[in-house]
């Protein structure tokens, strides 16, 4: 099985290679606008690797609530963070995340840590030691990473900068039947309700607000399918490629 496993303090990561002909690209938006699932089929089609750096905070935030953690206290998920274990493992169905090697991949994305995740992201020193690993994975090229800030602080530099936008209507619609068709509880207005809170706690952080970088392509999915979407992010990255 692939794998590349990353760790708070020794990231051992087998790339899939580097080639000149490989660029970095950023996709950003904010919550439920089909970031990840857009992520991994342009990876795919491209043979680049997926990063799912939301997956990152996300582990983290489960691990808090499980050991009754401040989330609110950044010193104290700091400390957690350096003693924790997070390893995400690419495969055909997906990325499976472990946490301390506990396979989490369904609870991260449970309504109780969508709710926490903002607030463990907001924190500066969080932050930071994610973006290192986030950059230091991107190095070789040849990778897909998504999130609130990949273009505008962990990949500043990134070739093909995405902002993946929705209707608020439609990211509550595509959030609800992920968790309808994962077995996971759900309610269509209390999702609508989160990712509207959701949204403005990403856009008024102090730490890496969720913003367009100035040299972003807008895509707005609202009424596009995924692969349409993806479709248009791999024609960009191909028209990149050409030009370097």
């Amino acid at each position: 099985m692939k794998y590349w496993p990353f760790f708070h303090h020794d990231i051992t990561y087998k790339p899939m290679g580097c080639v000149m002909d490989k660029i970095n690209i950023a996709i950003d938006g904010p919550a439920g606008a089909g970031k990840s699932t857009v992520a991994k089929i342009v990876a795919s089609e491209l043979h680049y690797t997926y990063i799912d750096t939301g997956a990152m905070y996300r582990a983290l935030a489960w691990k808090a609530l499980h050991t009754d953690t401040d989330i609110e206290h950044e010193a104290s998920l700091i400390s957690l963070l350096e003693n924790t274990s997070i390893e995400i493992y690419p495969g055909d169905e997906g990325n499976k995340v472990f946490v301390d090697t506990q396979d989490v991949t369904e609870e991260i994305r449970s309504s109780e840590v969508t709710a926490s995740v903002s607030a463990v992201s907001a924190h500066y020193g969080v932050r930071e030691q994610m973006v290192t690993t986030q950059q230091r994975l991107a190095m070789k090229k040849g990778a897909v990473l998504d999130g609130r800030d990949i273009g505008t602080v962990v990949l500043p530099d990134a070739e093909l900068k995405i902002f993946l936008i929705a209707s608020v209507e439609e990211r509550a619609q595509r959030r609800h039947r992920e968790n309808v068709d994962n077995g996971r509880p759900s309610e269509l207005q209390t999702i609508l309700k989160d990712i509207q809170v959701r949204d403005e706690k990403d856009m008024n952080r102090e730490i890496s607000p969720l913003v367009k970088a100035t040299d972003a392509v807008e895509i707005d999915s609202t009424r596009l399918t995924i692969e349409e979407v993806a479709d248009k992010i791999c024609a960009l990255a191909r028209e990149r490629i050409s030009m370097s």
